[in-house]
């Protein structure tokens, strides 16, 4: 019977087109395919908690691999692995679990992160977008607990995905500032729709400037028309930071 193993892992998104596999593509997920096949000397096929988009950042992934023949995984292992991969990966831990564990489904919430700044900086630019000055965090916080009260996220859904259902339960959203200058938009909920924080935050940031408020924002969510929200933002700010599961590993 086939050993499976979870692994986490943290990624660059600037040069991958997104996490999934796809044809005449770079992707994160076909960079660790090749990498986990050439170390284990098998084909290895791997399953992300989750797809991120072009220029999305992850500052932890979960994923799922299967192996005929089991392994341990030491210091050397990881090495060589991370060898591979490049420098805009990084393989933190592979364990194995228990043969029906799913890093997909099973992963019980996941939270996102996006960085703001108000000035010009040849330091934060390539992982954080520059604001618009003034910005009411204030207002954009009240719209925040409308997100929370939430469960249908049309509005914010890319358009023509394959999604099965646009329900979404939001535990946690808010703006907070995390240094003078500088801002965090944090994102908890038990799964996310494609495009759906970037649409949420460019929204938001509408809200921010004045062109739209409380009472048009609580219009955009019950219009459940991805035309009626704001401008989805740009990627590279954008990072998945956290991925919880009802077990430990």
């Amino acid at each position: 019977m086939a050993q499976r193993y979870f692994m986490r892992l943290s990624y660059n998104g600037a040069p991958f087109h997104g996490w999934q596999s796809q044809p005449n593509a770079v992707s994160v997920q076909s960079v660790i395919e090749e990498s986990l096949s050439r170390v284990f000397r098998a084909p290895v096929k791997i399953t992300g908690a989750g797809r991120t988009d072009t220029g999305v950042n992850a500052a932890l992934m979960v994923a799922h691999f299967d192996l005929e023949s089991p392994v341990t995984v030491d210091r050397r292992v990881l090495a060589g692995i991370n060898s591979l991969v490049g420098r805009d990966i990084a393989i933190h831990s592979i364990v194995p679990v228990h043969a029906e564990a799913h890093a997909r489904f099973d992963a019980t919430s996941r939270t996102y992160y996006y960085y703001t700044h108000d000035s010009k900086s040849p330091f934060l630019y390539t992982h954080s977008w520059q604001e618009p000055p003034g910005l009411d965090f204030d207002a954009m916080n009240e719209c925040c607990r409308i997100l929370m009260a939430t469960s249908d996220f049309t509005s914010f859904a890319k358009l023509h995905s394959d999604a099965k259902t646009n329900i979404c339960r939001v535990t946690q959203a808010e703006w907070r500032e995390i240094a003078p200058g500088r801002h965090l938009f944090v994102i908890t909920a038990d799964r996310f729709l494609r495009n759906m924080v970037r649409a949420v935050v460019g929204t938001l940031v509408e809200v921010g400037r004045g062109k739209m408020n409380i009472d048009d924002f609580k219009k955009v969510v019950e219009a459940k028309d991805r035309c009626a929200a704001g401008t989805s933002m740009p990627p590279h700010p954008l990072f998945l930071q956290d991925i919880t599961y009802p077990f430990e590993f």
